[in-house]
């Protein structure tokens, strides 16, 4: 029985253990170096887990910076009080510059007129426009490419509205602890972020170490790291599992709206591609479907937990309800389940008893990432915090 207050309008919710958060900032904390800072991502509701309490809960066990995604994922933090140093990991439109300047979120920043028009607003407001420098080394997703960051340096640095307060990149492949491309796109950046020093750049906060980087790659730590799907106790590679002890802190339930037993060959859900297939089955639903998180290619392969078991989900999940089984015939006593009824918890991620349902076996369901599994439980549900 869940020891917090349950939403009252509905009975699906996602359950957000703090502790666990600040648990996992300390051990993130513990591989750094005396010095280094920490950067965590809180970017897409602080992936799912949500952004303004998680922020406050990483703040508190240590974290000196955030980053988010968008200018308005930095508005909602700065809104609900949220003062420390916020970093956009992306270069805003233009038309957004003014919201960036009046909320004191740092943009990155790859091209010069952009940054010109930043550095204007800022100094037009009295203020002084920090930025950090995105290097494009080997992703190819934004940055200014290595060949041409002094240029682009020396073209905007006479502004007296832009301040760097940071150079960074972002890993392809630091999971990989052999891999090539990784050791050439470490090797791009450092020789980048020293040439600019060479030719008199500040580069404020050096960073290049994603999750799994900062715990593969601790030669690679420079004067900050940035920590995302770690922090909310996932493992972001296999490789890093024998390194780090995380501690989950999403769990997703639900209480059973109904519980009936069908009569044998009754078919459950769209398309009734599952049947009943014996007597003393019990279909009970529950309140969550594919617009809450819950991905319609799971149907008839996923388990959810009710009574510390495991018991199979079937028929097509719907957009906002789905059906499980449970065999309570008492002569297969090998396999039968206890009954369940009408406002009985149910586990879809977490645990329950000495059993658990983990992020990672859902996605490797999906046949996705753990990330996305967590944001996409996020997006509708009502969060509760304990």
């Amino acid at each position: 029985m869940p020891l917090y207050e349950e939403p009252t309008d509905r009975w699906a919710w996602v359950e957000i253990d703090l502790n666990a958060i600040r648990k996992n900032v300390r051990a993130l904390k513990g591989l750094l170096r005396r010095g280094v800072k920490l950067m965590c991502a809180v970017k897409a509701d602080a992936y799912g887990h949500g952004a303004i309490e998680c922020t406050k809960a990483m703040k508190a066990a240590g974290a000196d910076q955030f980053a988010v995604a968008t200018v308005a994922e930095g508005v909602e933090l700065r809104k609900a009080g949220i003062e420390w140093p916020i970093l956009m990991l992306n270069q805003a439109p233009l038309t957004a510059i003014q919201t960036l300047v009046d909320y004191d979120i740092m943009p990155s920043v790859y091209t010069s007129e952009f940054a010109l028009a930043y550095g204007e607003c800022a100094a037009a407001a009295d203020k002084v426009g920090n930025y950090h420098l995105a290097l494009d080394t080997g992703m190819t997703r934004i940055g200014v490419l290595p060949e041409d960051a002094i240029e682009f340096r020396h073209a905007i640095d006479f502004h007296r509205g832009l301040k760097c307060a940071g150079t960074f990149t972002h890993f392809a492949t630091a999971d990989n602890l052999q891999d090539w491309d990784f050791r050439l796109q470490s090797e791009r950046f450092m020789d980048t972020v020293n040439a600019l020093r060479d030719a008199g750049c500040d580069v404020g906060l050096v960073h290049c170490d994603n999750t799994p980087g900062m715990i593969l790659h601790p030669e690679l730590h420079n004067d900050m790291c940035r920590a995302g799907i770690a922090l909310y106790g996932l493992q972001p590679a296999e490789t890093t599992a024998s390194r780090i002890k995380l501690t989950p802190a999403m769990s997703v339930r639900a209480r059973v709206t109904r519980a009936i037993y069908p009569a044998v060959g009754e078919g459950v859900s769209y398309g009734l591609n599952y049947r009943i297939p014996t007597p003393h089955v019990q279909v009970a639903t529950i309140p969550i479907g594919y617009a809450d998180g819950l991905s319609r290619t799971l149907s008839g392969r996923m388990d959810v937990l009710v009574h510390g078991k495991r018991a199979r989900q079937v028929g097509n999940i719907c957009m906002d309800q789905c059906m499980f089984a449970v065999d309570t015939n008492p002569v297969r006593s090998y396999r039968r389940a206890e009954p369940v009824a009408e406002g009985d918890l149910v586990t879809i991620i977490g645990a329950d008893g000495n059993e658990r349902i983990t992020a990672d076996e859902m996605a490797d369901l999906r046949g996705t990432i753990n990330y996305e599994v967590t944001c996409n439980f996020g997006m509708r549900l009502e969060k509760v915090y304990v």
